[in-house]
């Protein structure tokens, strides 16, 4: 077991995606802080960033239907779809910076090439499709997207759904061929384990149960091992709490103004998969659906070809599942123990706007598994019972913001909190969080080291020469960038 370190330049919260990202880079831009992380659980990405507690979508807006709206004029907004590209080109550029500098050990490990397409069926499916793919047209960053309506065509590029499909109703899909899939835990390890063997403390099977703002404007935490119950402080200039779902009641208990009127909803996620060979051979794409009526943005459903520890699998999912629990491996006080005075009006005002939502959850918590594999033959008619199982995945709290006009909103994005100051940061809700995690890492620098990030600019820039640029508008750039960032993380040899 790791010393029980005292005191530290940074006290990083959580040991996943989020946390091992910003150490990484911490440890790059200045290798003589000290940096302690502390773990819950008794190893690295447990939690949400496990590979099967996510999607693993390397999210690039390429197939998600719900970042690419229609106005009711049909006229197809595709400003999110260019940010969340724009985003994960800088991630993927520090990936590739990583794997050039001995950052990250087996790049193959974590992430793979798989074409992600998205999904459509009937006439007005297949009219929007093809108005979101003219729309797409003129980006550099979606210029390899193809509209595939022909069902031959539909056919080779995916036959186990297209087996004993009825052709007879339009189809189409739109194919792009530069998706890729993330193995986050995989990641978070690497990332950790450069933290570690450059002189990082990692305190696996220890939790922070409470946090205070000192005098001199660090923070001191109380922390406690899980197994023995012994508990101890640690003094910390600079606290980044990525604990997932147990971010919310840190933050809370941390007294920062700035979490005031925050609330969060658990909606957790269960998934089909199967490993059967003849289904991986014969499907070898991401392939996200329309989100159903009254689904949350995250609940489209998407048949997935995924890489586990190198092995493929196909995923199916999701089907929401609810619990109060914040963690996976969480406590069912979590919920009622997150209300407070400050925020239970956002809560009320969610509680009203979104009778939908709820009443779409509660018919989903009513499925059986045979009427989960219903829901899979509009994917993929010919599936088989007896060819999937079904597994539980990661919790996820949504954030739930206060809103003058209605009490409270729901959020499905990624939400920065930190003090003013800079001494505190974390992070609320979840997709497209992972696959963004770098440019929300600079964020947080920007923010909590203000004082310090002109002097890193250079190094950043390194990391990611394209940053302060956006691609979208500088085509020679992109290229350059995309063919730099493709053979550093050996995608050109799939």
């Amino acid at each position: 077991m790791a010393r029980l370190a005292r005191a530290a330049d940074v006290v990083l919260v959580g040991a996943g995606i989020m946390s091992a990202t910003l150490g990484a880079l911490l440890k790059r831009l200045e290798p003589d802080w000290s940096i302690v992380v502390v773990e819950r659980l008794d190893a690295v990405a447990a939690e949400s960033s496990s590979p099967w507690n996510n999607a693993g979508t390397g999210h690039a807006g390429l197939c998600e239907m719900n970042y690419t709206p229609a106005s009711p004029g049909g006229a197809i907004d595709i400003t999110k779809a260019v940010l969340i590209n724009e985003q994960f080109q800088v991630t993927r550029q520090f990936w590739a910076y990583a794997a050039e500098n001995g950052m990250l050990s087996d790049v193959r490990g974590f992430l793979n090439p798989v074409p992600h397409a998205s999904f459509v069926h009937g006439a007005d499916g297949v009219d929007y499709l093809r108005r979101r793919r003219d729309a797409l047209a003129g980006n550099p960053l979606f210029s390899r997207t193809e509209l595939i309506d022909d069902p031959d065509e539909f056919a080779a590029r995916l036959p186990f759904m297209a087996a004993k499909r009825d052709f007879s109703e339009p189809v189409a899909l739109s194919w792009a061929p530069d998706g890729t899939d993330v193995d986050f835990g995989a990641l978070s390890r690497q990332l950790i384990g450069y933290c570690v063997r450059n002189g990082s403390t990692a305190l696996f099977g220890h939790e922070v149960r409470d946090l205070h703002r000192r005098s001199d404007g660090g923070w001191t935490l109380t922390v406690s091992n899980r197994r023995s119950g012994e508990k101890h402080t640690l003094e910390a200039k600079f606290v980044f709490v990525g604990a997932g779902g147990d971010a919310l009641p840190l933050l809370q208990k941390s007294g920062v103004r700035e979490i005031r009127g925050f609330a969060g909803f658990p909606i957790g996620g269960r998934f089909l998969r199967s490993d059967n060979p003849a289904l991986t051979a014969a499907h070898r794409a991401k392939v996200y659906g329309v989100p159903s009526p009254g689904a949350p943005p995250l609940g489209a459903l998407h048949l997935d070809l995924r890489f586990v520890n190198g092995k493929p699998w196909l995923v199916f999912g999701p089907y929401p599942g609810w619990s109060p629990k914040f963690l996976k491996h969480g406590h069912f006080s979590d919920l009622p123990r997150s209300i407070r005075r400050n925020n239970l009006l956002s809560l009320l005002g969610v509680g009203v706007t979104e009778l939908t939502l709820l009443n779409y959850l509660i018919g989903q918590l009513r499925l059986s598994t045979p009427d989960r594999v219903d829901v899979l033959r509009e994917f993929a008619p010919n599936a088989r019972d007896s060819d999937w199982e079904l597994t539980v995945a990661g919790q996820r709290v949504q954030v739930i913001r206060r809103d003058k006009r209605k009490g409270g909103v729901l959020e499905f994005n990624t939400k920065f909190v930190g003090a003013a100051d800079g001494s505190i940061a974390g992070l609320l809700g979840g997709s497209p969080g992972a696959s963004t995690a770098v440019p929300i890492m600079f964020e947080v620098l920007q923010r909590c080291f203000g004082h310090r990030y002109q002097s890193w600019l250079p190094t950043l820039k390194e990391m990611v020469p394209s940053l302060g640029a956006e691609l979208s508008q500088e085509p020679a750039l992109y290229d350059e960038v995309w063919s730099w960032t493709t053979k550093a993380l050996q995608l050109d040899a799939a």
